[in-house]
Parts: structure tokens; sequence; C-alpha cells
């Protein structure tokens, strides 16, 4: 009796051993499977290809998904036209600072905002990417290393004064728009869109537009919250300013915008090991890596695995989060471990099988991996890894309105 009693109990012991086993094997198998609770309409996934243009490209579409939001249709608007402006004005800021302003092909969401003002907007149709080359796409290798030489000619040269022509028009800077010309095409003055004449200004101005309704929104404790500050960043050229606040609150802009039917236009870090070992699967994630600081019924998994072991863990199915605080975020952007990649724009919100929280986010990379172009940032990653947002004024809680002093 006493054997057979050992022996079920064994057996019992051993089927629960490999049940227990078969459901964890089920759980790496699963891969990441995401609900969608709130999706926004937005325009289609634009291929920025050979170009460090997506700021461009995420500002655009976030202006597109903007005019869907407010029922005015829907509208492609060309990225190279607002590009060639902005190469164009950044040229000359670099020159006119002997070379402390860099010359690069970044930019910034508030050159979108800043450039449709300016110079208004065209449709794709006028001004579209790679047509001077012969190619649907955009590749700006050649271009720069032709406009790079030649502005750092001028900002770092050691000459009095700058050659101008008959009308006082600065001959350097006109050799580099013309460059711009022949490389990304001449901006066009007129064009007919849909049986009507515009000018770029004359377009822009018919759609009912404001820039000054859109609000750039950061949080960082090296400036003073509900205050703002220009953002230290090198493609922030144009020195706009944004809105500090509290992270928490920052979080819940996005999570009111969303909530709310707005669009987000989000610069982050991309860099970070979470974002580049999934992004082309369908997801971003930050996870957890210290097992101490894991809740919940799974603890026991995590004990005694390497932070790499999670981390190859997290390429395959969902773990538990990281969810930094303030200081760590302020740490990270101190110690250029936080730095200014990539625009997108957040359009949804999700969650995985586990319960973790995700925000779903339009690239600007062309149709690769599971969604078309398309990928699910967690939340615990946006919160670390985000450098700043632009969201219409009324995607703001009322009383963070009030504490920044928005009407």
């Amino acid at each position: 009796m006493k054997k057979l009693g050992l022996f079920l109990l064994l057996s019992v012991f051993c089927a629960s051993f490999a049940f227990a086993q078969e459901k964890e094997e089920a759980k790496k198998e699963d891969g990441y499977k995401f609900t969608d609770l709130k999706v926004i309409p937005v325009t289609s996934v634009k291929d920025q290809h050979r170009a460090g243009t997506c700021w461009c490209y995420s500002g655009l579409g976030f202006i597109e998904a903007e005019l869907l939001r407010m029922g005015k249709g829907e509208y492609d608007f060309s990225e190279m036209y607002i590009v060639s402006n902005t190469y164009n004005d950044r040229a000359m800021a670099a020159v006119r600072t002997h070379g402390d302003v860099s010359f690069s092909q970044g930019g910034s969401f508030y050159d979108v905002l800043y450039g449709m003002k300016k110079f208004g907007l065209v449709p794709e149709s006028e001004m579209r990417p790679g047509v001077a080359y012969g190619d649907t796409l955009s590749d700006h290798s050649e271009l720069s290393l032709l406009t790079d030489a030649m502005v750092k000619a001028i900002a770092e040269g050691e000459q009095k004064s700058l050659q101008k022509n008959e009308n006082n028009e600065v001959l350097w800077q006109k050799a580099v728009a013309a460059v711009h010309d022949v490389y990304l095409g001449k901006c066009p003055e007129k064009f007919t869109y849909e049986g009507k004449e515009y000018t770029p200004k004359s377009f822009y101005e018919s759609l009912g537009l404001n820039p000054d309704d859109y609000i750039s929104i950061t949080s960082y404790t090296h400036h003073p919250f509900y205050e703002k500050f220009v953002l230290e960043i090198q493609d922030n050229w144009r020195w706009a300013q944004c809105y500090n606040v509290p992270l928490d609150e920052m979080m819940d802009i996005f999570d009111y915008a969303v909530d709310h039917g707005y669009t987000v236009a989000w610069g982050s870090d991309v860099s970070e090991q979470g974002f580049r070992m999934g992004v082309r699967k369908g997801f971003c994630v930050l996870p957890e890596t210290k097992p101490a600081a894991m809740q919940g019924s799974d603890m026991a998994h995590w004990t005694g695995m390497s932070a790499k072991e999670i981390q190859d863990e997290a390429a395959k199915h969902p773990t538990p989060q990281r969810w930094v605080t303030q200081e760590e975020r302020q740490v990270a952007f101190d110690n250029w471990e936080t730095t200014d990649d990539h625009g997108m724009l957040i359009y949804g919100k999700a969650k995985d099988q586990m319960g973790n929280e995700y925000y779903l986010v339009k690239n600007s990379w062309g149709d690769y991996g599971d969604y078309h172009g398309m990928f699910y940032a967690s939340k615990a990653f946006v919160r670390y890894k985000t450098m700043n947002i632009v969201v219409h004024k009324d995607a703001i809680p009322k009383d963070i309105k009030k504490k920044l002093g928005i009407k």
C-alpha cells in the first residue's frame, strides 16, 4: 500500500509538472497576440527609404490624420516640398552660426508646422520622391555628399563677406537651392488640384489648419515643470519650445488624446534593444530584466534567470514590462542613452495576451513586417523613450491645460 501510494503521488506530481511544462511551452510558442482597443483613422503607410526625413513623413502623416479627424477628407501631401524648403533654411542657419547649427537631413515636427505656415503645402502628385533619378522612393545619399560639403565650405570658411549677384541674392544659397531642385524636384509655384488652381500657400489656407493649435510636450527634470523650454537636441535647429510636464501627466496626455480620437506625433529613441529586436515582427517592448521586480504567480519562472535570458524570452512572447521613474528617464537623457532618433505616429491603443498595454504606431519604412508598416509599442517603452510629442491642444486634459496656461 505504501509503495502504491508513493507511486500514485509521484504520478500526480509528474503529471502536474508535465502540464506546467506544456503550459509554459505553449506560452512561449504563442508569440505576441494583440487585441486592439482603439483605432483612429490614418492615411496609408509611406516609405522614407534612404533619407533621414522621418520627421516630415510622420509630421505630415499627423496633419493628414488631423484632416481626417476634422471631416475634411483624405489628403496625401508632398514630403519633398517641405523637405526641400527646410533643407534650404537649415543650410542658412548653419552658415549664420558658422557651423554651430548642424546641417543634416534630420528635423523635427516643428519643421512641418513651421513649413506649412511659411511655404504652404502641395499634393504628393505635384512633387514626388525619387523622380529626378528615375525612382519612386527617396535616396538622399548623393545629394547630401554635395550639399554637406557646400554648406561646410561656406560656414567654416575664412571669407570676410559673402558674394552676391546684382539682385543682392547670396550666391552660395542659390547654389545649394539649385542642387535641391535638381535632386528633389523644383517646388511648384502653381498647380491644379481637383479642378481648381492653387499656389502652395492658398492650398494650405484652404484646409483650415491652424499651426498654433498644435502643442509640443516633453517631460524632463532639468527644466521646471509647466513651463516651456527649447529641447536640447541637434535636430531642433529652429529652437522650438516644448511644454514640460511630469512623466505621469505626459502619459495621461497620450491616453486622453487617443481615447478622444486624436493621433499623436511621437518622437522617440529607437536604439533600445526592445525596439530593434521586435519592431519588424510588429512589437516594441521594454522588458523588466530584474526578477526581484517581477510580481505575480510567474515570479518563480524568472528567478535565477539572467537579464539576457529574460530579453531572449521577451523576443518570443510577452513578459512583464519595466516601469521607469522620472529620475531614470532623466538619467537616460543626460547620458545619451535616450537620443532623438525617429519620428512616428501613434493612432490607437491595444493590449497583449498578458495584459500589457500598447500604442499602435504608424511607421515610415514602407510595407514591412507582420502589420504592413505598423507596429505595437508598449506603454512602458513609450514612457521611457519618448523624446517629445505633438498633439492638438484639445487632446490635452483640461486640468493639465490649465497648469500650462493653454486656452
